[in-house]
């Protein structure tokens, strides 16, 4: 009989009692993870034939009437035996734990595709219910997903302890790597044994990618090297300034440590503090609110240090594997290797001013009236846009709530000119507004104090759309009407949806693109995420129905409102073409 939180088991299948150990500290560990998004061992990874062993057959399954090759997952023949597992774990110094959903604690039992075991422990269980929407207790779960929609809900927060909570759409096991060899072990077990692997840093994704059913997880958070250095000595024409983070690391961390630098400097992060940058980030481009002033993240990319999919370490830049550079500087998460470390440039800190803009049900209850502001506002973007600023702005039902505007190396004063004729419109409109204006000595200063956290723990489904200069110049209105068909798609659905956007013109300091990215992104204004609430408990049915309406209702509004823009790979529709 093994102790396991504060209770028994007395059978969790056959797994070893070694992991059934770690399974335990699996649930309770409070310093561990990020995410990195997924990864899936097959042809639509960068594979190195050259000595390579040979690969597995895959499964034939059908479904549907149609036969598909696919790993192996439990219950096949060639899933790997307990003594597999164990000596994975012996050789990943016993970092190998089973995976339980977040919210187990709340449950008299875990249904795990493992066996079943007792979980409830009602401390466990408040401070879940506590911290459910809490984006750094999430991510430091193994394997948690933020937002759950993909996970298949199976395991929810829960006041009826007797309800069932199961793995659902999360992988079994995950390695909590400490080091490169961890991730390798992890890697090669999983090819060797034709398994589904899925790297993870945050949890951070909204479409799934670090969730994956019954595959071995590897977490990354474990990575937290940071190095500065004033002057870059690596291939290529730039020898300013540079970090080299490893693949953990947070933008908080990393922005904190910068302004700490002496002089501070500042990097290319997301805006929100708790994605991961060495990951997901600068492979799907990376944007944030030094953009409009140096362009993406992955343009800022000077060196990667990777696991390919065949378990080899490779250093990717100008000079070394320059098509794999060039690929992995906004070429597409999760396809080209795993990013162990990442060097990026650093740029001079500077003095910022930011602007908060609020239209919403305390001051007007004429729909009309608000959507006049939203219009209003929209129609000013690419002023805003060809200013150099930055904004992070939310449309809900009755809501524009747009914080902050980012001016970076402007005054209040500046921002106040930029912004007047919308401001000057609102009156001549008499739309009502509240608004607030602040200056910092540094962009570090405006970040901590005007960015606000993301909620986490909801099940939604989101896409996404881009909008060009020419789009707003010629069809703002029609972005506009789109955005009021996303926050209502249906009649049935009416104030379902909502807005999550950034402003910013990635081509502004940087017109011609020095990464892998989309290049209609450089004639950017404006990129909206549509998303669209689901219920829980929702049958597979309704599932199937709202992402069909967020694919051929909200984004196709958003897509046939702006035929010049394109989607964003981390904030996109995964069905939509």
């Amino acid at each position: 009989m093994v102790s396991f939180l504060n209770g028994s088991v007395e059978s969790y299948g056959d797994l070893p009692a070694n992991l059934l150990s770690l399974a335990g500290l699996n649930y309770s560990l409070e310093q561990v993870t990020m995410t990195w998004p997924w990864l899936f061992l097959g042809a639509s990874l960068l594979t190195r034939l050259d000595g390579a062993e040979a690969t597995p057959p895959l499964v034939q399954r059908t479904w549907n009437g149609a036969t598909y090759g696919c790993k192996c997952y439990l219950g096949d023949d060639c899933w790997p035996d307990d003594s597999s597992w164990a000596e994975l774990n012996s050789t990943v110094n016993g970092n190998l734990v089973v995976n339980i959903p977040p919210a187990a604690s709340c449950y008299n039992s875990f249904e795990g595709p493992l066996g079943t075991i007792p979980t409830y422990d009602a401390a466990a269980c408040a401070e879940a219910t506590a911290n459910w929407a809490n984006e750094t207790w999430g991510i430091v779960k193994p394997a948690a997903a933020l937002w759950t929609f993909f996970t298949n809900d199976t395991c929810r927060l829960t006041d009826d302890p007797s309800a069932t909570c199961t793995l659902g759409f999360y992988g079994i096991y995950v390695i909590l790597a400490q080091t490169r060899d961890h991730i390798k072990a992890g890697l090669d077990f999983a090819r060797q044994n034709n398994l589904r692997v899925i790297i993870r840093n945050t949890g951070h994704d909204f479409i799934g990618r670090s969730t994956g059913w019954g595959a071995l997880i590897i977490n990354t958070h474990g990575f937290q090297d940071i190095e500065f250095t004033t002057k870059y000595d690596g291939p290529g024409n730039y020898d300013g300034g540079a970090v080299t983070i490893g693949a953990g690391v947070q933008a908080l961390t990393l922005l904190t440590q910068a302004n700490a630098q002496v002089p501070p400097v500042a990097v290319i992060t997301g805006e929100c503090a708790t994605v991961g940058v060495a990951g997901g980030l600068v492979q799907g481009g990376g944007h944030g609110p030094l953009t409009p002033s140096h362009g993406f993240l992955a343009d800022s990319a000077l060196s990667f240090d990777v696991l390919t999919a065949d378990g080899k370490y490779l250093t990717a830049n100008r000079k070394e594997n320059p098509d794999l550079f060039w690929a992995l500087k906004g070429g597409g998460p999760s396809t080209f290797a795993i990013v162990l470390s990442l060097t990026i440039k650093t740029f001079p800190e500077q003095e910022a001013a930011g602007v908060s803009i609020n239209i919403n049900s305390t001051l007007t209850n004429d729909t009309g009236v608000f959507w006049d502001g939203v219009k209003t506002f929209h129609k000013y973007t690419n002023r805003f846009a060809r200013a150099g600023l930055y904004a992070y702005f939310e449309i809900m039902p009755m809501r524009l709530h747009i914080q902050p505007i980012v001016g970076v190396g402007k005054t209040s004063a500046e921002m106040d000119v930029i912004l007047e004729p919308m401001f000057d419109e609102f009156e001549a409109k008499g739309i009502s507004y509240d608004t607030e204006s602040k200056a910092f000595d540094t962009l570090f200063d405006l970040y901590i104090d005007l960015f606000e956290p993301e909620p986490a723990g909801t099940t939604s489904l989101t896409g996404g759309w881009m909008f060009t200069h020419e789009d707003v110049a010629e069809h703002s209105d029609d972005i506009v009407d789109a955005f009021k068909t996303v926050i209502s798609p249906r009649d049935d659905l009416e104030s379902q949806g909502f807005i999550i956007g950034h402003l910013w013109d990635a081509g502004l300091n940087m017109p011609v693109s020095n990464s892998a990215t989309n290049p209609r992104f450089r004639k950017s204004t404006d990129i909206a995420i549509a998303g669209l609430n689901v219920p829980e408990n929702a049958t597979w049915a309704q599932k199937q129905d709202l992402q069909d309406v967020v694919t051929n209702i909200q984004d196709a509004a958003m897509r046939n409102a702006a035929p010049h823009g394109c989607a964003y790979v981390n904030e996109v529709c995964l069905l939509s073409t």
